[in-house]
């Protein structure tokens, strides 16, 4: 466990976002808050079931007819959609599995490695219309994280509309790269490679809880080389990533939290550095959070990133 002095004002690396990390005295880094309603009685079927996703179309299927590993269909009930001027879009979403029963984490190292490449052909695929400018990868798992069916899956959303702070971002990252000649994020990696958050490190990825970690035991997964999207990951980074999602998943249901996972692609910034940010849903923001925007994160990342470590 991590030695800190006391509460500490940090920075994210690019942006100019604050979080105060506030360690209570006596606290163990794995006494989180556990959403009430996180806890749901499982049924023994739904909609994103093979049997009920009988005839409906495949955006993308992995299989063959209805013995199928991951399909990718329309979302239903789309907050974007392409005939719609005033919020243009698409949204999808894939089904991970088509077991009921089984979550991401439940699954191997192979199948999610599978569905990174789902997420990639989908994201080649949607790039092609030259109308939209952002896409963003998304999962949802478990009450307060937003899920609303239990059957493992997540989403793919795409807009003509970038969010300014992802505008904000680009800009700040091109600077960044014009100031000092690399990328900020490649300078991340060669930092966090040699911190108390560093999770793991092989060859073809890094994984590490953020320095300004917004919500506790908050992690991130980057590939090492500079790629800009999901769609320039090779198969070996697939896998090494796949592995590392896995293990976090686990770390984070022995914690009984829901989480989210997601991913940006700027469609007209080719410079990124692409990140996966898993993020575990045990903050609870109230007065200073929401009145100040000013984060308060009780939990030091080099304590989560010691909880995360075991079992490696």
């Amino acid at each position: 466990m991590s030695k800190m002095k006391g509460p500490e004002i940090r920075k994210d690396y690019i942006q100019e976002k604050y979080v105060i990390i506030a360690p209570k005295r006596g606290k163990r880094p794995h006494d989180t808050i556990v959403p009430k309603n996180h806890r749901k009685e499982m049924v023994s079927s739904c909609i994103f079931c093979p049997d009920s996703l009988k005839g409906v179309p495949a955006l993308y299927k992995k299989g063959k007819n209805n013995d199928w590993q991951i399909k990718i269909i329309a979302n239903k009930y789309p907050a974007v959609s392409l005939d719609n001027k005033e919020a243009y879009g698409q949204q999808e979403v894939v089904v991970e599995t088509p077991d009921h029963t089984q979550e991401l984490e439940d699954l191997s190292t192979e199948h999610i490695s599978d569905l990174l490449v789902a997420y990639s052909e989908r994201t080649k695929e949607i790039s092609k219309n030259n109308k939209i400018e952002y896409i963003l990868i998304f999962k949802n798992n478990g009450g307060v994280a937003g899920a609303s069916l239990q059957h493992a899956h997540s989403q793919i959303f795409a807009t003509k509309f970038l969010p300014p702070h992802l505008f904000d971002k680009s800009q700040r990252q091109q600077a960044y790269k014009l100031k000092h000649g690399h990328c900020v994020y490649c300078d991340v990696i060669a930092k966090e490679s040699k911190s108390p958050r560093l999770i793991y490190k092989d060859k073809h990825i890094i994984v590490f809880t953020p320095y300004a970690s917004m919500f506790n035991y908050e992690a991130w997964i980057m590939p090492i080389k500079h790629r800009d999207n999901i769609t320039e990951l090779n198969d070996l980074e697939r896998k090494s990533f796949a592995k590392s999602l896995k293990h976090l998943l686990t770390k984070i249901g022995q914690l009984n939290l829901p989480y989210n996972f997601y991913f940006h692609q700027v469609i007209n910034d080719n410079d990124q550095h692409l990140y996966m940010k898993v993020v575990p849903r045990g903050s609870v923001w109230a007065g200073v959070e929401i009145g100040s925007g000013l984060i308060i994160n009780p939990i030091d990342p080099a304590d989560a990133a010691d909880f995360y470590r075991q079992g490696l």
